[in-house]
C-alpha cells in the first residue's frame, strides 16, 4: 500500500458481543477472532462476516482480555480474568491445551512465538509465563517486573522477548534459552505505565550497513497511560547478552491513554486505539500519522489489521467491532475512475422534496442553525440546545477556547471538548469553497440524487445508494419508506457516513 493519506471506509459492524470488546485478532487466512468481557471468543469467516458453526467459544468463566492466533492460523489462544489461557482449535471449538500461573492470577495478554512453538503470557501476579505447545509444559517464568505485564511479544527472529508493565518499565528477556534473568531493564519505558508492546514483523533484521557481523536490528512499538506511541531501535550485537534499546520516535496525537498498537503484515502501517475514541493509522518509517478515525462511541480497546493489509478491525467497549477498509489517496481516485467499487449510482432523480444545502458557506459564515447541525454530525448532539440558546454562529465557533466551552457552555467533559476543538481544526484546514453556479462539469456522483447539489456530509443508505444526510432524513421524516432511487422498500433506516466520497468532494472543491 502506498504511504500516502490513508482513507478508512467502514466495512462492516459486529454487534454480537454484550459487554467490552478486549481483543481482535486476524488469521492468515479469512477468519478473525474476537474477544469481550462476555467471557466469549467468538470467531468469523471474513468472506462474508458469518459466525463459523463453533462460534461462540464459551469456556472461560471471567472477563476475556486478549486473544490470538498462531502465526500458521491453526490455534487460537484466549486469556482471561479467571487465572486461565486457553488454545482452542478455532473451526471445531474444542479445547485444546488450559495454561494457568501458579498464582491463579488475572492473565491479561498472551503471544504466539513466530514459530507456533511458545507462548507468553502477561499476569496481574507482575509475572510472564513462557509455554512450550509441544510438551504442554512451563518453560520458566520470568520474575522482575514489580506490577501488572500489559504488554509482550517475541521478536521476529524468536530470540528475545520484551514486555512492559503498568510502572512503565520495559524489560528484555531470552527467548532461546529461557533465563530468568531479564538482559535489559528501561525504566522510562512510559510515564503511568505499558500497555502493549508490539514488534515490526519485517523492518531492519540482520542490519548489514556498517554494524559487526551478527547484529540484528528491530522495529518496537510501544504504548502507554502516557497517550503516547513510541517507536524504539531494538538491537542486538553478537550475543544474547548485549542488547540495545533506543527511543526512535515519539508518536503523539492521542488525547487519552492508548490501550494498543499494532503492525501490518508488511510492516508498513501501525495502528493504535485509545481511550479518546480515535484509532489512528502511522507511518513506522517516518513517524507521520496519515489517518484517524472516529466512529465508535467508547474507548477503543484493540485493533488488528488482516493478512493483507487491506482491512484493519477496531473493537470497543462499546461493544462493536468495526471493520475497516484501507486505501491510500491514489487508489480511491483510481477506483472512482474506473467506476469500481467506489461508484455511486448516477440515475438522475430530481425528486418532489428538494432540501436546501449548506454547501459553499465558510464555517466563518454559518448561522446557529449551520453550528447546531454540525455539532450533532460530530456526535455531539446533547450540546446542541447549548449551542442555540447562546447564539454561536459561525464567528463564535471560530473564537471558541477551551475555557469558554468550560464556564460558557458548561460542557464539563474533557474528551468532549477537546473533540469540538479537534474537528473545528479539521474543519478549519479543509474549508469549503463556495460552489460555483451553473457547473455543469461537475461530476454526477459528487451530487446527491434528491437535492442535485454537492454533497457536504454524505451517507450511504440501506438502498446502496449516497444521498446528502439531511435531504435523506426528511425524506424519511416525511414517512416515505421507498428508496428514492428503485421505489424498493427501505430496510432500515440506518445511514454510514462515506467517508471516502466525502474526501473526494473536498478534493474537487479546493484543488
Amino acid at each position: 500500500m502506498e504511504q500516502s493519506t490513508i482513507v478508512a471506509s467502514l466495512e462492516h459492524t459486529i454487534c454480537s458481543h454484550t459487554s467490552d470488546v478486549n481483543g481482535v485478532c486476524f488469521s492468515k487466512g479469512k477468519y478473525l477472532a474476537t474477544c469481550s468481557g462476555d467471557k466469549t471468543v467468538r470467531v468469523w469467516n471474513t468472506e462474508d462476516y458469518t459466525e463459523v458453526q463453533s462460534s461462540p467459544l464459551c469456556g472461560h468463566t471471567y472477563y476475556v482480555h486478549c486473544c490470538a492466533f498462531s502465526p500458521f492460523g491453526t490455534l487460537l489462544a484466549s486469556c482471561s480474568t479467571d487465572g486461565k489461557v486457553i488454545i482452542w482449535d478455532p473451526l471445531t471449538g474444542k479445547k485444546k491445551y488450559t495454561f494457568q500461573h501458579e498464582s491463579k492470577s488475572p492473565i491479561r495478554v498472551i503471544r504466539f512465538s513466530p514459530d507456533s512453538k511458545m507462548l507468553l503470557s502477561g499476569c496481574d501476579d507482575n509475572n510472564l509465563c513462557l509455554w512450550n505447545l509441544t510438551t504442554e509444559s512451563l518453560v520458566t517464568t520470568f520474575k522482575g517486573h514489580e506490577a501488572t505485564v500489559f504488554g509482550c511479544d517475541f521478536s521476529p527472529d524468536g530470540q528475545y522477548i520484551v514486555s512492559g508493565s503498568s510502572d512503565g518499565d520495559l524489560q528484555v528477556w531470552d527467548a532461546k534459552y529461557g533465563h530468568g534473568v531479564a538482559i535489559l531493564l528501561l525504566l522510562e519505558g512510559h510515564d503511568l505505565g505499558v500497555t502493549c508492546c508490539e514488534f515490526s514483523p519485517t523492518y531492519g533484521m540482520n542490519v548489514s550497513d556498517g554494524p559487526p557481523t551478527g547484529t540484528s536490528r528491530f522495529l518496537l512499538a510501544t504504548s502507554g497511560q502516557d497517550d503516547l506511541v513510541k517507536l524504539w531501535d531494538f538491537v542486538s550485537v553478537n550475543s544474547t547478552t548485549s542488547v540495545l534499546l533506543k527511543e526512535k520516535y515519539i508518536l503523539k496525537g492521542h488525547t487519552g491513554s492508548v490501550m494498543q498498537c499494532r503492525f501490518s503484515l508488511n510492516g508498513k502501517l501501525l495502528a493504535s486505539g485509545s481511550i479518546d475514541k480515535t484509532v489512528r493509522l502511522w507511518d513506522p518509517m517516518s513517524g507521520a500519522c496519515l489517518h484517524v478515525i472516529e466512529a465508535h462511541k467508547r474507548y477503543v480497546t484493540c485493533c488488528a489489521f488482516s493478512s493483507d493489509g487491506r482491512y484493519l478491525a477496531s473493537g470497543s467497549n462499546d461493544k462493536t467491532v468495526m471493520l475497516w477498509k484501507l486505501q491510500s489517496e491514489q487508489q480511491l481516485f483510481t477506483a472512482l475512475e474506473n467506476q469500481d467499487e467506489l461508484y455511486i449510482g448516477s440515475a438522475v432523480n430530481q425528486g418532489e422534496d428538494n432540501v436546501g444545502s449548506s454547501v459553499g458557506i465558510k464555517p466563518e459564515q454559518w448561522k446557529v442553525e449551520d453550528v447546531c447541525k454540525w455539532i450533532k454530525e460530530i456526535g455531539l448532539e446533547q450540546y446542541e440546545d447549548n449551542f442555540q440558546q447562546h447564539h454561536i454562529d459561525g464567528v463564535e465557533l471560530l473564537n471558541l477556547n477551551a475555557d469558554s466551552l468550560k464556564s460558557g457552555l458548561q460542557i464539563d467533559s474533557l474528551g468532549h471538548r477537546n473533540k469540538i476543538l479537534r474537528s473545528r481544526a479539521r474543519l478549519m484546514e479543509h474549508p469549503i469553497v463556495q460552489q460555483k453556479e451553473n457547473d455543469c462539469g461537475i461530476p454526477d456522483e459528487y451530487l446527491c440524487p434528491i437535492t442535485r447539489e454537492i454533497m457536504k456530509d454524505p451517507v450511504i443508505c440501506t438502498d446502496g445508494y449516497t444521498y446528502e444526510r439531511a435531504a435523506i432524513l426528511s425524506w424519511m421524516e416525511k414517512g416515505k419508506d421507498r428508496s428514492p432511487m428503485t421505489n424498493a422498500i427501505l430496510s432500515t433506516k440506518d445511514l454510514t457516513p462515506n467517508r471516502c466520497l466525502k474526501m473526494l468532494i473536498q478534493r474537487y472543491l479546493n484543488p
